[in-house]
């Protein structure tokens, strides 16, 4: 089954929305609730969950610590997901040390790098030569990258990754890849983000002259 990466989004909101719930002492939720603690309807999270063929009671509602276990497994938190990086420069390195993906169940296992001067087998995340992403990607089994490279060189990462097993990219160069149709790729620009709230402050600022 294919669903939108919108869809996909609400499911991580009612995850999270849920263990606040379960935090708080509450057994079971409403669509209502659920819907209103993530900005969405309650027909939308009943949508959302029937896809799936999670269903709730009318006068009982969903039980949260099932629901949490379910949302738990569609979204591959039931294990721990291994992850690689290519490119070990101010993006990689922030990403490297940002703890909050191992609460999540997110673990980045090892980066890579074509600068020597950057390669640390024995750092609590080892840095490689990218020559060696191959080899690691097999004898690990990873499946989802990361590339935070400049774009003058993305492509060719791109095409590494993919002849070592990638099948998911999270993408922080601002290129669009050749050959990704094997390969789900997720983009984070941040100047197109960053551009987004520049224009939405602007005009509001317009809107009160």
């Amino acid at each position: 089954m294919i669903v939108s990466k919108k869809h996909i989004s609400r499911l991580s909101k009612y995850r999270k929305a849920l263990f606040r719930f379960s935090e708080l002492g509450f057994v079971k939720v409403f669509s209502d609730t659920l819907g209103e603690a993530v900005g969405v309807t309650a027909s939308q999270v009943r949508k959302d969950f029937s896809l799936f063929g999670i269903h709730g009671h009318k006068r009982g509602g969903y039980q949260i610590d099932t629901l949490i276990d379910k949302l738990q497994n569609i979204l591959g938190k039931d294990f721990e997901q291994k992850v690689i990086i290519v490119g070990i420069g101010n993006i990689g390195n922030a990403l490297i040390k940002y703890k909050a993906f191992e609460n999540e169940g997110i673990k980045i296992v090892a980066g890579f790098d074509i600068d020597p001067a950057k390669v640390n087998r024995k750092g609590t995340v080892p840095i490689f030569p990218l020559k060696e992403i191959h080899d690691y990607v097999k004898k690990h089994n990873i499946t989802i990258g990361i590339i935070a490279v400049p774009d003058i060189v993305a492509q060719e990462v791109f095409d590494v990754m993919l002849s070592a097993g990638i099948k998911g990219i999270l993408n922080f160069a601002p290129i669009r890849y050749k050959g990704a149709e094997n390969v789900f790729i997720n983009n984070v620009n941040f100047q197109v983000e960053l551009e987004n709230v520049i224009y939405f402050v602007n005009m509001f600022k317009h809107e009160k002259d």
